[in-house]
């Protein structure tokens, strides 16, 4: 079972709303259902956990940590059985001023269902097991360079992030006055096993031992990649990670986002290639077929009141209230839900052209707005 973009990201933003607050003492209440675990049970729990609070010596600190659980409970006898995935809860006084009481509650259900059982009152919420939901496991290794330059990048989930880069010390082909064409070639290989020995190194620093690395894809324009493999520069662990070499035309940002475009074949199941096989999809149906897709968050709208929308394609920069908004609105149609990253050149321009797009079921007539 894997976590959706859109799951992801509302786990996230959940995570983010509470990850913040601190109590004075151990007054903050964390507790996680496993999936098909009685309710009833958890709340009688809770029961005895307020007699037992009763017995905390602090004044202040024994008042929020009952009220923390009362509201608690009063949250989970609103369901009726424990969600299919469990549930999450997380209960506690987060008024900003000390001596003043706002007990809050929240509950989620989680994307994967929950294994673990747990009660914990501590001065921050327990939110590791829904971190470990939200973070991507599994990585690539991207390495692009000629002998000019190399970076190194990894891509983990949609985001691809350089990790370093350096530039070499190889002289060009016109030779200075004065040199041989023997000793100037001479000085021009011995540069360029510095370097290669170099980049060998920072992939050593950047992939070795790296938990879930999958593999390594190099890539870069003419023979330096095939010659950089070959020296035996590269450690024999990471050398049997390489499982793609691609023939692209630059180094640098540029050469990377190209490297993972020639590398869908490779990252075909992969999320990030996902999000960019859709996103090239509408903006080829944009240019050829443009009943077919609505953009601007009005056009998409009525799209969705009809009907009419087969996917929905949200940026991760709109504000959180309209992804929200718009994810609402598209499951009472069962529409499909994207979020989609700004980490790729094809995020960039769903962003830049209003950060809600579709692609319809049938012709609307919009124009797009």
């Amino acid at each position: 079972m894997q976590v959706t973009s859109a799951q992801r990201h509302s786990l996230k933003q959940f995570v983010d709303k509470i990850k913040d607050y601190r109590g004075r003492h151990t007054e903050l209440v964390s507790v996680y259902i496993p999936a098909g675990y009685e309710m009833n049970k958890i709340i009688q729990h809770l029961s005895q956990e307020q007699g037992t609070a009763s017995n905390i010596k602090s004044t202040t600190t024994r008042k929020n940590v009952i009220a923390a659980l009362e509201r608690m409970i009063q949250h989970l006898k609103l369901f009726t059985k424990t969600p299919p995935h469990g549930l999450a809860v997380f209960s506690g006084n987060v008024a900003e001023r000390e001596g003043q009481q706002n007990i809050q509650v929240w509950s989620i259900e989680p994307p994967l269902p929950l294994k673990i059982r747990i009660y914990r009152c501590d001065k921050a919420f327990v939110i590791s097991p829904l971190v470990e939901m939200i973070e991507t496991k599994e990585s690539y290794g991207m390495v692009v360079l000629d002998r000019r330059e190399a970076n190194i990048a990894l891509l983990n989930g949609k985001s691809l992030v350089t990790i370093s880069s350096a530039k070499s010390n190889v002289p060009g082909k016109t030779k200075a006055g004065g040199q041989s064409a023997a000793r100037f070639m001479r000085l021009r290989e011995d540069a360029a096993k510095d370097f290669y020995k170099k980049v060998a190194n920072m992939m050593k620093e950047a992939f070795l031992g790296r938990e879930g690395l999958k593999g390594i894809i190099i890539g870069g324009p003419g023979p330096t990649k095939y010659e950089f493999i070959e020296t035996g520069y590269i450690t024999g662990d990471l050398k049997k990670r390489i499982i793609a070499i691609k023939d692209i035309g630059y180094t640098g940002d540029f050469g990377l986002q190209e490297l993972l475009d020639k590398s869908a074949d490779i990252l075909q199941s992969e999320e990030v290639i996902e999000e960019k096989n859709i996103m090239q999809k509408f903006l080829g149906m944009l240019s050829k077929s443009l009943g077919r897709v609505a953009y601007g968050e009005d056009e998409v709208k009525h799209a969705i009141s009809i009907g009419a929308v087969e996917t929905l394609l949200l940026s991760e920069a709109l504000p959180e209230e309209k992804i929200e908004e718009f994810s609402k609105l598209a499951e009472e149609t069962a529409a499909d839900v994207k979020i989609i990253s700004v980490d790729t050149r094809e995020g960039v321009q769903l962003r830049d052209i209003g950060m809600v797009a579709a692609i319809l079921r049938f012709e609307t007539g919009g124009t797009g707005s």
